[in-house]
C-alpha cells in the first residue's frame, strides 16, 4: 500500500513595510478618501511587486501584522475628478489625438489618511502555467532583494506620494489591536473585457489579519480603490 505524502507550503515570503504617511481607501466614498485603519492585501501586494516583479509568478498575500498603533491625519490635496479606465488607455495607445487635461479636470479634495505606519507582510508564490523554472528560485530572489534593499520601483502605500521603505522580518511583535473592518478590497484581476475586483470580510484580531487564499465577487459593489489602496 502506498502512502501519500502531505504537501507543505514552504515557510512565507516575510517582508516588513513602514512610511509616515498611508492610504488604503475605502470604496463606499467616492468624493472624499478615507483610509481602512489597517493595509489592504492589494496594497501588500503592490509592495512585493515593487520590490520584485516577474510575470512568471504572483504574490498570494497570507497575513498582514500591523506593528504600530493607528494614528490619523487630515490634508485637502489636488486630484482629478475622473477615473482612469483601460478602455481609455487602449483608445490613447492607437489615437495620437487622445489626450488628459489634468488642469482642466482638478478638483480640491480631504483625505483622511494614517501616518507613522508600519506593517508585516506574509505571503506565498504563485507560479503560473507557463512557468518552468522551480518556486525556489524567485523565492530566493526576492530575499537577496529585501537584505539589500533593492526594488524595481519604490514601494508606497495606497497612494504614490506616500513612499515607504522596506526591511527584512524583525523580532517586533504586532500591536495588540482588535478591530471588525468590514468588507475590505482582497486583489484585483486584470482583464482584456475589464477589472474584476475580489473581497473579503476583514477582521484584526490582535494586530493580525489572516488574509484568506481568495477573496470573492460582490454584485454592485464599488469599484474606487485609491490606487493600490
Amino acid at each position: 500500500m502506498t502512502t501519500r505524502r502531505a504537501h507543505h507550503p514552504p515557510p512565507p515570503l516575510v517582508v516588513e513595510v513602514e512610511a509616515p504617511y498611508a492610504c488604503f481607501t475605502r470604496p463606499e466614498f467616492k468624493t472624499e478618501r478615507l483610509s481602512y485603519p489597517m493595509m489592504t492585501p492589494s496594497a501588500a501586494k503592490g509592495v512585493l511587486e515593487a520590490i520584485f516583479w516577474k510575470p512568471e509568478f504572483s504574490y498570494v498575500i497570507q497575513r498582514i501584522e500591523m506593528l504600530k498603533r493607528i494614528q490619523w491625519a487630515s490634508f485637502r490635496r489636488n486630484e482629478v475628478s475622473s477615473m482612469l479606465t483601460m478602455a481609455w488607455v487602449r483608445e490613447a495607445m492607437t489615437d495620437a489625438s487622445v489626450r488628459f487635461d489634468a488642469e482642466a479636470d482638478r478638483d480640491q479634495r480631504n483625505m483622511v489618511c494614517l501616518r507613522d505606519v508600519a506593517y508585516r507582510i506574509h505571503a506565498q508564490v504563485r507560479l503560473r502555467p507557463h512557468t518552468t523554472d522551480p518556486e525556489a528560485k524567485y523565492r530566493d530572489q526576492f530575499r537577496r532583494r529585501v537584505e539589500r534593499g533593492a526594488c524595481f520601483s519604490q514601494p508606497f502605500l495606497g497612494v504614490r506620494e506616500f513612499s515607504a521603505s522596506f526591511r527584512p522580518k524583525t523580532g517586533q511583535n504586532p500591536f495588540p489591536h482588535d478591530e471588525v473592518l468590514g468588507v475590505m478590497l482582497h486583489s484585483i484581476d486584470y482583464r482584456p473585457e475589464g477589472e474584476t475586483y475580489r473581497w473579503f470580510h476583514a477582521v484584526l484580531d490582535k494586530g493580525v489579519m489572516e488574509v484568506p487564499r481568495e477573496g470573492v465577487e460582490l454584485p454592485g459593489a464599488a469599484a474606487r480603490t485609491g490606487g493600490r489602496g
